[in-house]
């Protein structure tokens, strides 16, 4: 059973929002992290460093360790802690995406060939656990038992996610409860972590750490929302993956429940036959985009997005206005209005 969401105003001549206050915030303290980073994925294995930077070098909007960064400026941290378990954050995030890729078969991640494809499966599985471990070496020598217990938490919910929304596949019946549970910890999880830590690290009051675990979690939420909007929304181009991924492999996203229940019997049949794997051709994935579009699921997954995203602005009202507020504010809106 869902809620019902009231839509936000928009206001039609407001400018788009923006990374660019965050990544400034954050540039300084990031080229630490991305040094960290650099050193921490080197081997005596040269295939080692060779696939994580297959992937690590190639791109990505490094959310989830700004996210700590920001959140430090925000609580005022004078300290340095936070660029290693910054570090730690992105590690647990580019494994759980290598192993993404080789469960989903995936070809293409930011508009490049996946590491599963270019290495294999066994190597890109086996790269991704020594990132689990250097991340989880990271956390150690942070010596706060605290932390480790955030982020290793999150690690954990993150995979019993991706287990649920393995079992959740191909199932039609999945609701849209479901849909939230699942993306609520195979996504939002690590968004929470990397965002309470920050406040961890600061010696912040319990009140400050639920705040930014209630940023970083509705954050997270809003942005799957979107990604799953996008994979019926966008051109391979904009997206960096194969567009329909999602669809081919019978996953049941928001814009798919939402579109499956506002159907009539007919389209009904096509998504119960779709999602089974029985239709998985070009000819039916635009089909599929035209049903979406036709029972507006797009904009309702996007509209929940926005929810989700007003929530985590509101989560931070407890703290001063100041810069690195108004830059998280811009980097969760910004969140629900990307095409990519």
């Amino acid at each position: 059973m869902s809620a019902e969401v009231v839509p936000l105003p928009v206001k039609p001549d407001a400018a788009q929002p923006s990374l660019t206050p965050i990544l400034s915030l954050t540039a300084t303290a990031m080229n630490s992290v991305n040094a960290i980073i650099l050193d921490r994925m080197q081997s005596e294995i040269p295939l080692i460093p060779t696939l994580a930077g297959h992937l690590i070098a190639g791109g990505g909007k490094r959310m989830r360790p700004m996210l700590t960064l920001a959140g430090a400026e925000l609580v005022g941290y004078q300290g340095a802690r936070h660029h290693k378990l910054a570090a730690s954050v992105e590690f647990i995030h580019t494994a759980t995406l290598l192993h993404d890729d080789v469960v989903d078969g995936s070809e293409m991640r930011r508009g490049k060939e996946t590491a599963n494809i270019v290495f294999g499966n066994p190597a890109t599985v086996l790269v991704g656990d020594f990132l689990f471990a250097r991340a989880f070496e990271l956390m150690v020598e942070d010596g706060s038992l605290k932390v480790l217990k955030i982020l290793s938490s999150a690690s954990a919910v993150i995979a019993q996610g991706e287990v649920d929304q393995l079992t959740a596949q191909r199932r039609i019946e999945t609701s849209e409860e479901r849909y939230l549970h699942i993306v609520g910890a195979k996504t939002a999880a690590l968004f929470a972590a990397a965002s309470r830590i920050a406040a961890v690290v600061a010696e912040c009051s319990e009140a400050e750490e639920r705040a930014l675990d209630d940023y970083g979690r509705n954050l997270g939420i809003a942005f799957q929302l979107v990604d799953d909007a996008i994979d019926y929304d966008s051109g391979t181009a904009e997206m960096g993956k194969d567009r329909g991924d999602d669809f081919r492999e019978g996953k049941m996203t928001l814009p798919v429940i939402l579109a499956y229940a506002r159907g009539n019997a007919e389209e009904r049949r096509f998504w119960q036959e779709a999602v089974a794997g029985f239709r998985v051709e070009d000819e039916d994935f635009a089909h599929a985009v035209e049903l979406i579009r036709g029972t507006d699921a797009v904009r309702a997954t996007r509209e929940r997005a926005r929810h989700y995203a007003e929530r985590a602005c509101d989560a931070l009202a407890i703290f001063p206005d100041g810069k690195a507020r108004a830059a998280m504010i811009e980097a969760a809106r910004f969140a629900v209005s990307r095409g990519y």
